[in-house]
């Protein structure tokens, strides 16, 4: 964990610029539609499990339909499809607890970025004993 934490910063360097990495996954959708069709059809095997995934999903569908400057967008709407990708996975692969506090952390509307701003009514409690289970 120490030499991989020392060459975190690196990674940035070996793999290009965060832009130029959501240019290229951009133009990868472009070049292969097909991978486009696999990522929806993947992302819609969740759709009605969180109402909150929903609503990820649905304006990533307006992100996508809109290209106009969509490569000004690029790391916002590759970012966000990443957001719902985990997301989708969680919901139909993860204990509801963790699906519910990553959808409400990172799908939820009108929520902060900082520490202390999820809900109060999410079941924590189970999340973190859930990752003690596992040191």
């Amino acid at each position: 964990m120490p030499r991989l934490l020392r060459e975190s910063p690196l990674n940035s360097i070996w793999e290009g610029s965060g832009n130029v990495q959501a240019l290229d996954a951009l133009r990868a959708l472009q070049r292969e539609p097909q991978a486009l069709d696999a990522f929806l059809t993947e992302i819609g095997r969740a759709r009605g499990a969180d109402h909150r995934l929903d609503g990820a999903i649905k304006d990533l569908l307006t992100e996508l339909a809109d290209l106009e400057g969509l490569e000004g967008r690029a790391r916002r709407v590759v970012e966000r499809m990443a957001l719902v990708l985990q997301g989708s996975l969680l919901v139909r692969w993860a204990p509801p607890e963790v699906a519910d506090a990553f959808c409400a952390s990172r799908l939820g509307r009108g929520l902060g970025q900082a520490f202390g701003t999820l809900p109060h009514s999410l079941g924590l409690a189970s999340v973190v004993e859930r990752a003690r289970a596992v040191v």
